[in-house]
């Protein structure tokens, strides 16, 4: 009689656990709403050192503060005719709300970042928009 319960019961548990997993496989990740472009001009003169320590603090952020659902980023390239570009690199960001958005602009470890590079920029451009689905 013990051991027929204890085969139900792993039975039971093998099914809670599919159950669980089929879930997790079908139920909908956060859905970013909204997104932010932020562009970064560097002074004449700055380190490729001081950039690419910047790139890697600011790709930091997406592990650092949870509104952040997704980050890319790069170097800007020619334009069209080779025109070299207003700015040097590019960080996106996506999130779900313009809140997620308000609470990373306050975000301690958002304004360390800035305050640890921004002596090395020559100006930043921000866009906030939807997202069209």
């Amino acid at each position: 009689m013990k051991r027929k319960s204890l085969g139900y019961g792993l039975i039971l548990f093998f099914f809670g656990v599919f159950g669980l997993i089929i879930y997790g496989a079908y139920s909908p990740a956060r859905k970013a709403q909204k997104q932010q472009i932020i562009c970064f001009k560097f002074k004449e003169g700055t380190k490729n050192e001081a950039i690419e320590q910047h790139m890697r603090q600011f790709a930091a952020l997406k592990h650092e503060i949870p509104q952040i659902i997704s980050y890319t980023s790069g170097k800007t390239l020619q334009g069209v005719g080779g025109t070299s570009s207003e700015y040097d690199v590019v960080h996106y960001l996506t999130f779900q709300s313009e809140a997620d958005i308000e609470t990373y602009t306050r975000n301690e470890k958002q304004r360390e970042f800035v305050k640890n590079n921004q002596k090395s920029w020559d100006k930043v451009f921000t866009i906030h928009s939807d997202i069209r689905q």
